[in-house]
């Protein structure tokens, strides 16, 4: 495995980490999370040098923090722990979010109790708050690093705006946001901001939520409990349009000797040493496949023949619902 520095903070983390989301939310009904596959391929995971783990208060509703805290109760030395609050659930199971002070001293704690640590490494504010100032979440969390439960503070789908504000109260170590093949809305000012404050871009969803994979063929074998199954990108049309790129990728690829996988990680790693991406997944074999892909090293010919395939292949459907997209790069 490859390392990257976090930020400015000096902290090594693996090129690629693991996304622990789809092992208790999202991608499935209870009945699709395996509890001893997915300890397995944290064990694995670590195994394979990868040592930055994330997670979120809102996955599961806690659940997957507490899945979490079964390898954490071992293995603490070996990971590097980011976690996220806001998202909180009204009581007909939709969700809201809240930036505040208040709250986010009472997510934190709830957070340090499910995990059974002392300290998150990574705390991140989930999305920014339309009715907070980001300065007031950042301050509130700013605390928290000068009580010791807090090591390091991230954001997640920020603003560049939003992001400079944040850094101007505390440093941001990391930014977390979509960031693929299929999605590139942080090319521009995002990333310019990250790299004039030294802020590592954290890219979650980095193989298009499976799109980049080749194996999603039919969204009818998603299950019920899959939210893909709402996103535009995923809906009749777009899906069928966004095949044709998947199918030219994955040609790329093969005449590479990798997978689709491994091209999408492999591409985003080479975009700067200022990136990781964090594949999510619930099973070993696919946890090496991405490992793998921090082998993967690609030329100059390379990369321009892969942007060729994009220009050429138009991504169909938004990333998220209308009411998704309200939320993120704010």
């Amino acid at each position: 495995m490859q390392y990257r520095k976090l930020g400015k903070t000096g902290e090594s983390i693996s090129a690629i980490g693991l996304g622990c989301m789809g092992m208790s939310f999202a991608y499935g009904n209870a009945a699709d999370f395996n509890e001893q596959e997915s300890l397995a391929t944290l064990e694995l995971a670590l195994d394979l040098g990868i040592n930055f783990l994330d997670t979120a208060d809102m996955y599961g509703q806690g659940k997957n923090e507490i899945l979490l805290s079964n390898i954490l109760a071992t293995k603490r030395d070996k990971i590097f722990l980011a976690t996220k609050f806001g998202f909180r659930y009204r009581e007909d199971g939709t969700t809201y979010f809240d930036g505040s002070a208040k709250y986010l001293k009472q997510a934190c704690e709830a957070s340090l109790k499910r995990l059974k640590v002392d300290v998150i490494d990574l705390y991140y504010s989930h999305r920014v708050d339309d009715k907070v100032p980001v300065e007031e979440t950042v301050g509130a969390m700013a605390e928290l690093v000068k009580e010791g439960k807090v090591r390091y503070l991230g954001l997640s789908e920020a603003s560049a705006d939003s992001l400079k504000k944040a850094h101007a109260v505390h440093p941001i170590a990391a930014l977390q946001s979509e960031y693929s093949l299929f999605t590139r809305d942080v090319e521009g000012s995002i990333l310019a901001a990250t790299r004039e404050l030294g802020t590592t871009l954290v890219a979650y969803s980095p193989l298009g939520r499976g799109l980049a994979t080749g194996a999603i063929t039919n969204t009818g074998a998603l299950s019920d409990g899959d939210f893909r199954k709402n996103l535009p990108r995923f809906q009749e049309g777009n899906f069928e349009q966004n095949l044709h790129t998947v199918t030219a990728l994955e040609a790329f690829a093969k005449e590479k000797g990798i997978t689709g996988a491994q091209l999408s990680l492999a591409w985003l790693l080479a975009q700067g040493d200022d990136i990781v991406p964090i594949p999510g997944t619930k099973r070993r074999k696919y946890l090496q496949e991405n490992a793998a892909a921090a082998d993967v090293h690609f030329s100059q010919a390379d990369l321009n023949a892969i942007q060729q395939i994009l220009e050429g292949n138009a991504v169909a459907g938004a990333r998220y619902t209308e009411g998704g997209m309200k939320l993120v790069n704010r």
